[in-house]
């Protein structure tokens, strides 16, 4: 009887000094925190109709957008069992599920009881952000920096009231939860003044994170522009960075749409290894600006991931995805990402490091990009249907079916 696909190619990379068995069970054990607003456009279930600001933009008009937290549930429910391995779920403050008007500083666990008990149900972890946009005292894109202390002092209570959220998500289902603070603040044109804001951010997050929460990992989130803000961030990479390595318990936030495109972000997540105890990661595919398209199987997905790995900090990086793509099926869109950062993951951990390492220490150039090299063509879509396999999840051109249907008996009834 001839091998499986999957038996051939753990034999050929272990001709290369791989053990694919290994490398499943790993895979495993990595969560990836699947974003919910990617399920309704970054809409959120305010009865407000609070909507984006702050450069944020979901663009496209495909039929079956989510409009109530029962139709995003069953969304995520369909995109979830065409996943494999461990997931968590990230949520923004918006998408508190309330019957009656809730402003952003007077949230609590309360409003979050649902999700909490959805994740315990799916054995999900939650990671939590206070949202500082779609709001009218956000109209002017300024919050935590703003120069009215009044406003200024509403987004702080809403950050700590997040925080709040967040352990309580922590406790109750027995994992971490990051809290993430990303704000919209800056400028069109070229301000006058630099410091000032950049000061009174200083001081609101002072505020928001003087108390420790356990469970609770806190972090910040920069970025280049946005637009509307294309002249000045006031939390900038600079700042935040700086604030982190300032601030115990404060970790500095990677988005690799938020940064200059001849950036990388694989290339900075060593360097923060070397100095912090976690790395949050936001992994979007920006085209040619923050434009948060679906995450591929690209270069810069792979290096993230290899990064990742060959660092030995697959504990330590806290990898969740960021884009809202309303020009194709939604469901479809966080399947494609979520399936695609694994692929990455596993890539990255079929490949030998220890060996690559020591030919690298050793001077042994030629013998490091032949092997390199032949990395490139190893059977790796065979351990990936392996892993899918064992997952019991559809292997790749399995899944757009059960996809398409859905769509055709729900969302498009919406």
């Amino acid at each position: 009887m001839r091998m499986s696909r999957f038996t051939e190619a753990k034999d050929i990379y272990a001709g290369l000094g791989v053990d694919a068995e290994a490398a499943l069970s790993r895979l495993h054990e990595i969560p990836v925190s699947l974003h919910c607003w990617q399920g309704d456009d970054v809409t959120g279930f305010e009865s407000s109709g609070g909507g984006t600001s702050g450069g944020i933009q979901a663009t496209g008009g495909y039929p079956g957008k989510a409009r109530s937290p029962k139709e995003l549930m069953a969304d995520l429910d369909q995109a979830l069992a065409r996943i494999p391995g461990k997931m968590r779920l990230n949520l923004h403050a918006s998408y508190l599920i309330t019957e009656k008007a809730v402003d952003r500083d007077a949230i609590g666990p309360e409003h979050f009881s649902a999700w909490a008990a959805y994740a315990k149900e799916r054995t999900l972890g939650l990671d939590f952000n206070p949202t500082f946009f779609g709001h009218p005292l956000a109209a002017d894109s300024l919050t935590l920096s703003h120069p009215d202390d009044g406003i200024r002092a509403f987004w702080v209570r809403h950050g700590i009231a997040s925080r709040k959220i967040a352990a309580y998500f922590a406790e109750a289902l027995r994992t971490h939860c990051l809290l993430n603070v990303w704000i919209p603040d800056g400028y069109k044109d070229v301000p006058a003044d630099r410091l000032g804001p950049r000061l009174r951010l200083l001081d609101s997050l002072d505020r928001i994170f003087a108390e420790r929460l356990p469970g609770v990992i806190d972090c910040v989130e920069s970025k280049v522009f946005g637009i509307g803000l294309e002249s000045y961030t006031v939390g900038s990479s600079e700042f935040y960075l700086s604030y982190a390595a300032r601030r115990p318990g404060v970790y500095n936030l990677l988005d690799n749409g938020h940064y200059h495109p001849t950036e990388t972000v694989s290339d900075k997540i060593p360097s923060l290894l070397a100095f912090f105890d976690y790395v949050p990661l936001h992994v979007t595919r920006p085209v040619r600006w923050d434009s948060d398209h679906v995450v591929l199987f690209d270069d810069e997905l792979r290096e993230i991931a290899k990064e990742i790995i060959r660092s030995e900090a697959d504990s330590r990086v806290l990898i969740g995805l960021d884009y809202f793509d309303a020009s194709i099926n939604r469901v479809a869109a966080w399947i494609v990402g979520a399936r695609n950062m694994k692929k990455a993951l596993l890539y990255a951990l079929l490949t030998p490091y220890g060996k690559l390492k020591a030919l690298q220490d050793s001077g042994r150039f030629t013998e490091l990009m032949t092997l390199g090299e032949a990395l490139k063509t190893a059977p790796f879509g065979d351990v990936w249907g392996e892993f899918c396999r064992r997952e019991t999840v559809p292997e790749d051109g399995g899944w757009l079916a059960g996809v398409m249907e859905y769509e055709r008996t729900a969302l498009l009834t919406r």
